[in-house]
């Protein structure tokens, strides 16, 4: 389910909708007049035009046209590389690069001329599944040299070295797999953990363990735990330090931590795995840092204090060559940052950020150890997500005001400049800012109005890759400097003839914009798509939500072709966010600290209520639909108010939060052992006998995030208090159901449902 930072149920739910980003808004002309404010309608390119289908939307090329991943900068800051997928297969992606001397692209690495198609190791399968690229085929990540000559390139489980001249060297060649590869800053060695051991090698050469040999195969070293990599967005286990000579790796035990025999269902057969999965209120793995030479000698624990239930959150070396680790406690509640002594593994207490009342520690990627011995800071302290500095153990705010900064971009020391995203101009837009952080100036934006931003900038805060894209302009790329200029269109993904999506420009909905008041008064954004309507008529609504924290599913991006699909059909669609979500600070979202499934259901009903006063919506048939959370959320919302919606889709959701694991479920929760009461309300098992409309239930049979079981259980107390419902199972499929075929079956199945349970397609 969740991977906090908003990666969790926002990456879960936006798979589930099929990670096709694609906007909404409403014909060109409507027989009703239409509340909210509309977006600009989407050109339409002189091509023939034709019904959006399933078919189309799972195949090749994406609808999205331009679909890039991992865009980086090297180093000296010459080449821009990124994933690129292939035409005839979106989710197999190749490696490009583009010289910014030439102008040039070229492909570095052809997946399928050099993929050995080697079966991927369980753990790597895993991973892949915790970071929602599971369907993803071919190179899905790739790291620089720090000399900007070579690029470390996984391929179906071993190791290849790109150069730019295009040769290819093999590095690996094992059934084990690799698992984290990394070059090391003197670009001489690489490094992988294999088997529960972390591996250096020398370019070419022969890898050799550096980690002790373990008699417990529960023992890993230079791993992330389960937690890290679902909750923490951190996937590491291992970051080499300066000059490549220290190695600062975490070693964790999962001995303690419950097992879970995990049943993952195929077509064929049936495997069962002894997962440990940390249930709420249960142990989690017992977690040591160590640090060591690049040959394993010199091996040093790390002093990081006596309280042994932790979370270990992240892991730093400075440009000083000092070593930082970020320590939470077990309730979240306090962050400590030590400073630690590579030498003699001492720690030093450098500062500790204290969860306000009644809300908890959100853990950020957003901070730089910066050359001068300062840091720059991402906190919650003020009640809004902002920037600060902590130089000579002193704390200077460096934005403010009632809205977040949602991330750090690039630092010029030197110039004392920086630059951020953020939400300053509108909670619905992200744009870029630059910042005089050594002159006390404010912020100035960089990029457009009517546009959603997201961007990265090289080390030295020279070079920006900026993305942008709108409900009518699908996601663009450009390189700009640091003053936002745009240098060169690296991908313009015009809309145009040749667009992959111009044949259903035609139908393509204006989004609706508008806000709702919550029941204590707070703002309620929301968004909506309409069919062509015609004047009399009233239509049904597909009601689609998340729900759940470190989420946003309304804001000015690009939206979903899925939702285009159903517009299409003859359905309104329609979203709205509520208390608990993300990105409107801590008072908004610590509404739904140790009360899930309380506020949000309120703040969706106040959605349908009012749907159900518009003259062209038909109240009678409003379907609700959401994966992860939002399937909790569509369970909730049933046994909340029966006969208010007409039916629910409840894809791959928690059902009871005790199923769930630690760091997720008790940062929200708390732990169950110490407020059981809140547990018991928040589940959707004891109130399942008062589902009384159409359900159906959804869930991938190899799911090992949301573990199968919450969909069993709940399965089992609805048949006890004999309560009809529907269910599709998919055998192999994990937390997320996508593929070029599967997807056609996913969503055709919650149509027929809709279509059989009183809620079909177009007015009436």
């Amino acid at each position: 389910m969740p991977r906090s930072t908003s990666r969790f149920l926002r990456l879960a739910a936006s798979a589930i909708v099929l990670g096709a980003m694609i906007g909404g808004t409403a014909m060109a002309k409507q027989a009703y007049d239409l509340p909210g404010t509309a977006s600009t309608p989407m050109p339409v390119p002189d091509v023939p035009q034709k019904d959006l289908t399933l078919e189309r939307i799972a195949g090749s090329p994406s609808l999205n046209g331009a679909s890039p991943r991992a865009m980086k900068l090297s180093p000296d800051g010459r080449w821009l590389t990124l994933l690129r997928p292939r035409d005839d297969d979106r989710y197999r992606y190749d490696l490009w690069a583009y010289d910014r001397q030439s102008g040039e692209w070229s492909m570095l690495v052809d997946s399928e001329a050099f993929g050995p198609g080697r079966e991927l190791s369980e753990a790597e399968k895993m991973q892949r599944e915790r970071a929602r690229i599971a369907s993803l085929k071919g190179i899905v990540s790739y790291e620089w040299s720090e000399d900007s000559q070579s690029i470390l390139v996984p391929l179906d489980g071993d190791l290849f070295l790109a150069r730019l001249d295009g040769s290819i060297t093999r590095l690996t060649d094992s059934e084990e797999g690799e698992l984290n590869p990394a070059i090391s800053p003197d670009n001489t060695k690489v490094s992988f953990v294999r088997e529960g051991r972390l591996y250096v090698a020398p370019v070419g050469g022969t890898p050799v363990a550096i980690t002790p040999e373990e008699d417990s195969d529960t023992v890993h070293w230079g791993e992330a735990e389960f937690v890290a990599q679902e909750e923490m967005d951190r996937d590491y286990g291992y970051k080499w330090g300066p000059a490549g000579k220290r190695i600062a790796v975490l070693r964790y035990d999962e001995a303690p931590v419950a097992v879970v025999t995990r049943t993952a269902i195929g077509a064929g057969s049936t495997s069962t795995y002894e997962q440990h999965y940390p249930l709420a209120g249960t142990a989690n793995v017992e977690i040591d840092l160590y640090v060591m030479d690049a040959d394993g000698g010199n091996l040093t624990k790390a002093d990081l204090g006596s309280e042994r239930d932790i979370y270990v959150t992240r892991v730093d070396w400075a440009p000083d060559g000092s070593l930082y680790v970020q320590r939470q406690n077990r309730a979240q509640s306090r962050l400590d940052m030590l400073r630690v002594d590579p030498a003699t593994g001492a720690s030093t207490l450098v500062f500790s950020e204290t969860a306000a009342e009644g809300h908890w520690i959100n853990q950020f990627s957003d901070y730089r150890f910066l050359k001068d011995g300062s840091l720059i800071w991402k906190s919650e302290r003020s009640g809004f997500a902002h920037l600060w500095r902590f130089a000579g153990g002193q704390w200077t705010q460096l934005t403010s005001g009632d809205w977040v900064v949602t991330g750090l971009l690039g630092v010029d020391e030197a110039a004392g400049q920086l630059w951020f995203k953020g939400r300053k101009d509108s909670p619905l837009e992200n744009h870029i800012y630059r910042l005089d952080y050594a002159n006390g100036g404010v912020p100035e934006r960089l990029t457009q109005p009517g546009w959603f931003h997201g961007g990265s900038m090289d080390g030295a805060g020279r070079t920006m890759i900026v993305n942008r894209s709108n409900p009518a302009q699908p996601t663009q790329y450009y390189l700009a400097d640091n003053a936002g200029q745009r240098l060169t269109w690296l991908m313009e993904n015009a809309l145009d003839a040749d667009h992959p999506y111009a044949p259903f420009a035609a139908s393509h909905a204006v989004t609706r914009f508008g806000t709702l008041k919550a029941e204590d008064g707070s703002t309620l954004y929301w968004k909506m798509l309409v069919p062509a309507m015609e004047k009399g008529k009233r239509y049904p609504v597909m009601f689609y939500h998340y729900g759940g924290p470190h989420a946003q599913q309304v804001d000015s991006a690009w939206g979903s072709t899925i939702a285009q699909y159903f517009v299409d059909l003859g359905y309104i669609w329609f979203e709205i966010d509520n208390r608990g979500s993300d990105y409107r600070g801590v008072e908004f979202e610590k509404q739904i600290r140790k009360a899930m499934g309380s506020v949000e259901v309120a703040d969706q009903k106040t959605g349908g209520a009012w749907l159900k006063t518009l003259p062209f919506v038909d109240p009678d048939r409003i379907a609700i639909y959401g994966g992860s959370y939002g399937g909790y959320m569509t369970l909730k919302m049933l046994e909340a108010d029966p006969g208010f919606y007409a039916a629910g889709v409840a894809a791959s959701s928690v059902t009871k939060w005790e199923l769930y694991d630690t760091f997720y479920t008790e940062r929200y929760m708390g732990d169950p052992r110490e407020v059981p009461e809140a547990y018991e309300a928040s589940n959707t098992i004891a109130d399942a006998a008062k589902i009384a409309d159409p359900l159906l239930i959804i869930h991938g049979m190899s799911d090992d995030n949301v573990v199968m079981d919450n969909s069993t259980a709940m399965v089992a107390a609805m048949q006890e208090a004999n309560v009809p419902f529907e269910m599709m199972l998919y055998p192999g499929f994990g937390h997320v159901v996508s593929g070029p075929v599967i997807t056609q079956h996913y969503y055709g199945n919650i149509v027929h449902f809709l279509e059989r349970n009183g809620v079909p397609p177009g007015g009436r």
